[in-house]
């Protein structure tokens, strides 16, 4: 199976902010869109996150794209919405000391994100689709597929509005390329 995984355009949200599940809007998709479509196999089902700015490009690349929670960005709970930099800093060093398992006050852990994503991708059927989600996600199903320590997939970096393909096939898993 090939999984176009594609992050949303850049969200209207001041730089420094935490914003993971906050739902905030996106800049202009149809460009992104626009420039996607020639990437993309022709009638591919769509798969989005619900968050306004994965919707945004979902519905300008595709008629009917399907939402699915499961691919949301993680949830930093109490986090949301606040300056990094005013984040008790010693749980912020407990998060960079554990990224699997720790879990911000009222949100989820990285290891649960990667849960979620991986069972959306399992049950996915056909031979390709694209998704339309957040970096966190994207992350999280690299470091399950490509079997990478958490060390360097919580590090993958992804472009807004850029595509990565990931192609699935018996068990083993192949990046054919990222950012595009």
């Amino acid at each position: 199976m090939q999984i176009f995984l594609i992050r949303h355009p850049r969200p209207c949200v001041e730089a420094g902010i935490c914003y993971g599940q906050l739902d905030v809007d996106a800049e202009d998709p149809v460009p992104v869109a626009n420039r996607l479509r020639a990437l993309l196999p022709t009638d591919i089902p769509l798969i989005t996150s619900p968050l306004r700015r994965a919707q945004c490009l979902a519905a300008a690349l595709h008629p009917q794209p399907l939402a699915d929670a499961r691919l949301m960005e993680i949830d930093f709970g109490e986090w949301e919405g606040r300056r990094w930099a005013e984040i008790d800093r010693v749980l912020l060093d407990a998060w960079a000391a554990d990224v699997l398992n720790f879990t911000p006050p009222g949100g989820e852990s990285a290891g649960a994100l990667q849960t979620r994503a991986v069972a959306c991708v399992s049950a996915l059927k056909g031979t390709a689709v694209a998704l339309v989600t957040h970096s966190g996600v994207m992350r999280a199903l690299l470091g399950h597929w490509l079997k990478l320590p958490v060390g360097e997939w919580s590090q993958l970096k992804f472009e807004f509005g850029h595509v990565t393909l990931l192609e699935l096939s018996d068990g083993n898993a192949t990046l054919r390329y990222m950012n595009r």
